[in-house]
């Protein structure tokens, strides 16, 4: 869904609420009523997703959003804000008042009633609306908030990533699985850690792991143990995790180094050395780097960037002062 291209803004909320409508329904979250000034400015894309009684949308808002003041009908859902930049203010009861989730930040609440809400200008945020026969006797009255890079909030947001990704293609039984994990991961969520013996959340655990190094690949404290403390698990769970999707912990990040070290190769200018690869891609010299990338993609780095053509003859091409340091 998208009201952001150039023109668009005048039908923007009219756009967003069919595309809303069409893919999410009015069973699980009605859209709201926005101000006359909102639905003329409403620039907003994103994603959205629905897994039976749980929607997910990522968004993306370049205009200011309001709703109106208008009561809202009665509701009886969980929902969750996960904001990555900007702001998200919404009304609650009298007696707690507006909540405002701001960058960096999440909020997890059961609402009795549809409440007016408002987001900042450009704001980039994950909503997700979820059923509240499991999770009100939970949360009860709480609010829950705290750091959207959480172990348990990482967990929950990289699995609604994997949603996005495969939803059209569940069958049932992925629908069903999909459905459970979602509330498995926001109980995590609400009760502040991770149930490392339930295998349903196993791929969730998976993603958030490889999402968390792929963000510290040049990291020269990355390992299994750094991803297991950041997430809250044993080193064991992680790797029990990975298991089940066949892949060991530290051949992902050494792939993924060799990976980003062989984009770097092709790189249009200032090419570094491959010592200089080796070193900021935490290879121990040119030497180990050169046998783990031909191991890996059957060339030397130097073979390999001579093959896509971004080494040329001249000997001037690596930095002064650097020698290609490799061994075949």
């Amino acid at each position: 869904m998208d009201s952001t291209a150039p023109g668009a803004a005048p039908q923007g909320l009219d756009a967003f609420r069919r595309g809303w409508e069409t893919q999410i329904g009015d069973d699980v979250f009605q859209l709201p009523a926005f101000t006359p000034d909102t639905a003329g400015d409403f620039r907003v894309k994103g994603r959205v997703a629905k897994v039976r009684d749980v929607a997910i949308a990522d968004l993306h808002a370049a205009s200011a959003t309001r709703t109106t003041d208008a009561p809202g009908g009665d509701q009886d859902l969980v929902e969750m804000y996960v904001v990555r930049r900007g702001a998200w203010t919404m009304g609650g009861p009298p007696d707690r008042g507006e909540q405002t989730v701001s960058a960096g930040q999440f909020l997890l609440r059961h609402v009795g009633r549809q409440s007016v809400f408002e987001t900042a200008p450009h704001i980039r945020a994950q909503f997700l609306v979820l059923p509240s026969a499991v999770l009100k006797p939970l949360l009860g009255n709480r609010i829950v908030t705290g750091s959207a890079d959480s172990a348990e909030t990482r967990l929950l947001t990289a699995f609604a990533d994997m949603i996005h990704v495969t939803v059209a293609d569940l069958g049932p039984a992925g629908v069903e699985a999909a459905h459970s994990t979602l509330i498995e991961l926001t109980k995590a969520v609400a009760r502040g850690r991770f149930d490392d013996v339930e295998p349903r959340l196993a791929p969730a655990l998976t993603q958030a792991a490889k999402n968390l190094a792929d963000r510290r690949l040049a990291d020269p404290e990355l390992s299994p143990a750094m991803l297991a403390r950041e997430l809250n698990v044993s080193v064991r769970t992680l790797h029990r995790a990975f298991a089940t999707v066949g892949e060991q912990v530290a051949t992902y990040i050494r792939h993924r180094r060799l990976q980003e070290a062989r984009l770097a190769l092709t790189a249009p200018s200032g090419r570094l050395s491959i010592s200089e690869l080796a070193a900021h891609w935490q290879f121990a010299d040119g030497s180990h780097f050169t046998r783990a990338f031909k191991k890996h993609y059957g060339q030397t780095p130097t073979e390999y960037a001579r093959s896509t053509g971004a080494v040329s003859s001249s000997p001037n091409r690596h930095p002064p002062g650097h020698g290609p340091a490799e061994s075949a």
